[in-house]
């Protein structure tokens, strides 16, 4: 009794506390056709009813600029609230933010102008002196463009912004609506379109979820703007449910099912065929298996994928699937000898394990890193940074032909054999970049992945985004993504080396290329980077103060580093000083505890083997 009593008081208590703390806020949906706003309505017949006629004088010019009457529609909202702009592309998002303040009044350029003036000075400073011309722009006006294109660093220092009040708009691209948060009194919809595929009704809930914001607004609004064309579809999508939600075990040939057998095998949760069906049996799609795939049971798809492993060479079974008739059309269950059968991994599958190594790619890795071994070009980092640039990213890479013949021109002899060794010559990428019809047949990827490693190996040579960027014709946030990818495929890389005694030496190479990908600044700088809260820009203020090593900053006063490095706390000197002192620790123990290994006697001695015989 007492213990209902307690659960009841316990379930009073979270209701009231959600009542209390969580503030419901009203979410107002609208559709723009022409100059109407109409509200969504679901008792409507139509499914909307008319709201109001936008009042806003447009001249001639305006409406050719401004067709769908955004700058009337944020006006109302900015410079006292925040307001967000959802775009279909990354180049619309930058023309929009343009048009729109092309347009605004000189007044908004008074809002907060010493905080904006901030903004542009701190974008620099991470920059390097550079600034989006766009953004160069736009900011005095409290506008920004949000979207991929941008580098970590602007992103954070953007949203901050908005957070702040600083920045009162954004147009964006539908990944802000997932995991940002960054809500808005009202949120715009610039068509009812994510790049060319028509919305889904969760990405425009996402999008209108962005508005009202609890504890600061009692209402939010969102206004999604369509052209006549569309008025049915975009009815169909405000009235029907949300979308089901399905496992993503069978995506790409059930790809992700071989990564979990690999995992559980590997960590040996499950170790035998009967207990990887249960734990097949508890998941998601395990309860969905019927309905995504009707025509194998979830036994038949459990062997099924154990075999593929099997055949790949990353599992080891005693018993061969195939001759056991295991997977037969009418089986629905194993027999209980069956269910024992167990399976552990190879070197080669703890290798794939050890290293996180998409399965897709794994046989590719172990052939470049094969066939890297006949003939590695150490003259350059070209042919190592080949081997760690990601496989996913080549496919999503289309190469500008002309910048492509213009960088292969400028390699040496020796980086020029790389791309010879991969069987990619001058040649081929002359005709590409004339547009001349080609007879023999490329590998496409290894093209692709050849045009990637270029970007990254300029980008370490000249440790700058915005000029590789330039070079490249690349968004230097893309380039951000791919030097980030490269690091941790690189670190991947490395632990499938150290599982396989063959590819030894690999792994020093390796160690210090990760280095570089990571960090991807001047040598120099790396040491310093290594310690907890030093960013390139801090890196650098530090080295041109004279700390060049782990024991200058183990043995600074931080109070001297106050006085010296520009915007650095007392928090943050104490910090450096902690973490520089710890890593050299750490430093100094592997030293002495390799020395001690190198003055032990060695345990196959031949005095200490005598006398050990002698003693028995």
């Amino acid at each position: 009794m007492l213990k209902t009593y307690k659960s009841s008081c316990k379930q009073n208590i979270t209701r009231v506390s959600l009542d209390q703390y969580v503030p419901k806020v009203e979410l107002k949906e609208y559709l723009k056709i022409k100059d109407t706003i109409y509200e969504v309505d679901s008792k409507a017949e139509n499914g909307m009813t008319f709201s109001r006629l936008l009042n806003y004088k447009y001249s001639d010019t305006l409406k050719k600029m401004d067709p769908d009457h955004l700058v009337a529609l944020v006006t109302e909202v900015i410079p006292n609230y925040s307001c967000l702009v959802f775009c279909p592309t990354k180049k619309n998002c930058e023309n929009v933010a343009e048009m729109i303040c092309k347009i605004l009044s000189k007044e908004y350029l008074k809002h907060k102008e010493k905080e904006k003036h901030e903004v542009i000075k701190n974008l620099k400073n991470i920059s390097n002196g550079n600034l989006c011309p766009v953004l160069k722009h736009t900011i005095p006006f409290g506008v920004a463009y949000h979207h991929g294109g941008l580098t970590s660093d602007e992103r954070k220092l953007l949203e901050e912004a908005y957070s702040a009040g600083v920045l009162c708009l954004f147009t964006c691209t539908s990944t802000l609506a997932a995991g940002v948060n960054l809500p808005a009194r009202r949120v715009i919809l610039r068509a009812p379109y994510v790049a060319k595929e028509f919305l889904k009704k969760n990405q425009y809930k996402q999008m209108i979820g962005r508005a009202g914001r609890a504890g600061i607004d009692s209402t939010g609004e969102s206004i999604l703007i369509l052209q006549e064309k569309d008025k049915q579809q975009v009815l169909e999508l405000i009235s029907r449910p949300l979308e089901n939600c399905y496992s993503q075990l069978v995506q790409e040939f059930t790809k992700g099912i071989h990564t979990l057998f690999l995992s559980l095998i590997g960590l040996k949760i499950a170790t035998n065929l009967g207990d990887i069906y249960h734990f097949m049996s508890g998941t998601f799609f395990g309860v969905q298996q019927k309905i995504l795939l009707k025509e194998r049971s979830l036994w038949e798809i459990t062997v099924e994928s154990l075999r593929y492993l099997t055949e790949k060479g990353l599992l080891q079974n005693d018993t061969i699937l195939t001759e056991k008739g295991l997977l037969q059309k009418d089986t629905i269950h194993g027999s209980e000898e069956e269910f024992q059968y167990s399976f552990h991994i190879t070197k080669l599958g703890r290798a794939s394990f050890k290293g996180a190594i998409d399965l897709a790619y794994c046989d590719s890795l172990y052939r470049d890193l094969k066939k890297g071994l006949e003939g590695l070009v150490l003259e350059s980092l070209l042919h190592l940074i080949y081997l760690t640039t990601p496989y996913d990213m080549a496919s999503q890479c289309h190469p500008d032909w002309m910048i492509y013949f213009r960088q292969f021109s400028q390699l040496s002899p020796a980086e020029q054999n790389v791309a010879v060794l991969l069987g990619v010559s001058e040649n081929f990428i002359g005709k590409k970049a004339s547009g001349q019809a080609i007879r023999k047949k490329v590998d496409k990827n290894i093209v692709n992945r050849l045009y990637l490693s270029f970007v990254l190996y300029t980008l370490l040579k000249e440790t700058n985004i915005w000029s590789v960027s330039e070079k490249f014709n690349m968004p230097r946030g893309y380039i951000q993504n791919l030097l980030s990818g490269a690091a941790t495929f690189s670190s991947c890389v490395l632990h499938f080396c150290e599982e396989l005694e063959e590819f030894w030496v690999y792994r020093a190479l390796l160690v210090e290329l990760t280095k570089k990908l990571t960090y991807c600044v001047k040598a120099e700088l790396i040491p310093l980077m290594e310690v907890t809260g030093v960013l390139e820009g801090r890196a650098r203020q530090l080295y041109n103060a004279g700390y060049k090593s782990l024991m200058h900053l183990a043995n600074a006063n931080p109070e001297v580093l106050i006085k010296t490095i520009d915007h650095l706390s007392r928090r943050q000197a104490k910090q450096i000083v902690s973490s520089a002192k710890l890593l050299l620790h750490e430093k100094a123990e592997a030293l002495q505890e390799e020395v001690e290994e190198l003055l032990r006697l060695p345990s196959d001695f031949p005095g200490i083997v005598a006398s050990s015989v002698e003693k028995a």
